[in-house]
């Protein structure tokens, strides 16, 4: 089976930016010598070793699951696409939630891995816009955008929730426009634009994206991983993810040596709580000191002492932190259900919008910024909404558990109250 080569994204041929000359002088390089060569055709992660980079999973959580029969390990690019050897084992993708696939993008976002069609990430997936989706959704090969479709449920744009995509195949003519983008939440209430990650010229990126796409946006077709964990793949329900659940995950999730989603979701719970100035760089899977002394900080806060207070969670002091219960490490009270004693009140959902400018704004920066919410401030919060306020707004979101329309950065009554406790 022959498969034409194409082009994840066309620049378009008018525009004089500098992203677009330089893609247009590499496909021009591409067409004199004849592309790269494709040793790397036959590149394959193997199981054990996509289950090891699978982000936030919990025991269990990570499965693999028979692969689509038409999925295939072509590469992409100007060289030909050919079939794989029959030497080359079947990729067999993961069960993952949502939040495990938007927590496996932002490692490249994070990393800004460059854009090449033939070039392959440390990770083992291909770093163009299909290797980057098949990356997230735990694929055990890079597919291309001719094949991502048998891998998911198609779905409207309705139903779109993080961790589903939106793909653009071009099957009558391959080589020019096929992309594909992962969806991350609505950033308005009219679902005109959401938060996108994509894999594109020059590295990785996250940004507000028009729906569907700046261009060929009415071909672009929302698609579900079909092998979505804790969630239904007909389109109908919005997969579960593990962040969610208020159950203690055991002591063994915590202590030296572990390395799991559980010590991240505590670490950021504890930063919710005034931790901030544990943590150096940020919660993360890997349980440090920062997360023993943190969490020790807060157990003392509860007037907790001796081993109940060991800097190690259990039961009680994890229901305290996912109920919103107790003492915050400032000391200050937390009222029946969370409610302090003084909220500001809530100026309404129309402050937070693309362009607004008041003292909520501001007194929304200053508090996520306490809170130890703020990196994603370049020069500090202002009185005008921006990009890196919504994203700060869902990151603390995300650390209360919640998910898909729950965390799209704008915040609500309940985040307001949250974030004002």
């Amino acid at each position: 089976m022959s498969i034409p080569v194409f082009d994840d994204v066309e620049p378009l041929p008018a525009c004089g930016c500098e992203e677009c000359a330089r893609r247009r002088l590499t496909d021009s390089m591409a067409r004199d010598t004849g592309g790269p060569a494709t040793g790397a055709t036959t590149r394959v992660v193997v199981v054990a070793a996509a289950a090891g980079t699978a982000l936030g999973s919990a025991a269990g959580a990570v499965a693999a699951v028979p692969v689509p029969s038409e999925a295939t390990a072509f590469t992409t690019g100007h060289a030909a696409l050919a079939a794989a050897p029959a030497t080359v084992p079947a990729a067999t993708p993961l069960r993952l939630t949502r939040d495990q696939i938007i927590q496996r993008a932002r490692t490249w976002a994070d990393a800004k891995v460059p854009y090449s069609m033939t070039a392959y990430w440390k990770d083992g997936y291909r770093q163009d816009c299909s290797g980057f989706v098949s990356m997230a959704w735990g694929l055990g090969s890079s597919a291309w955008t001719g094949s991502l479709a048998g891998y998911g449920v198609r779905i409207t744009k309705d139903e779109l929730m993080p961790g589903d995509i939106l793909l653009f195949h071009n099957a009558a003519d391959p080589e020019h426009g096929s992309h594909t983008v992962i969806f991350d939440g609505w950033v308005d209430d009219a679902h005109t634009a959401y938060t996108g990650y994509e894999q594109t010229v020059p590295a990785t990126r996250v940004q507000t994206t028009p729906y569907a796409y700046w261009s060929n946006s009415g071909k672009y077709i929302p698609y579900r991983y079909k092998y979505l964990a804790g969630g239904s793949s007909s389109g109908s329900g919005s997969g579960g993810s593990s962040s969610g659940s208020t159950a203690f995950p055991g002591t063994s999730a915590f202590g030296p040596g572990a390395d799991n989603a559980n010590v991240t979701r505590l670490g950021t719970m504890l930063v919710g709580r005034g931790a901030s100035s544990y943590y150096k760089v940020g919660p993360g899977p890997k349980w440090s000191e920062s997360d023993r002394g943190a969490t020790s900080a807060f157990q003392r806060a509860q007037g907790w002492s001796g081993s109940d207070a060991d800097g190690l969670p259990g039961p009680t002091t994890w229901s305290y932190l996912v109920q919103d219960k107790g003492r915050d490490i400032s000391g200050a009270p937390r009222a029946s259900g969370g409610t302090p004693a003084k909220v500001p009140a809530y100026p309404g959902a129309g402050a937070f919008r693309p362009g607004q400018t008041n003292d909520s704004v501001l007194a929304l920066g200053k508090r996520l910024v306490a809170k130890g919410f703020g990196k994603n401030y370049t020069v500090g919060p202002s009185r005008t909404w921006g990009e890196a306020d919504r994203r700060n707004v869902e990151a603390f979101q995300r650390s209360l558990g919640w998910t898909g329309r729950d965390a799209d950065g704008y915040p609500g009554p309940e985040t307001w109250r949250r974030l004002f406790t």
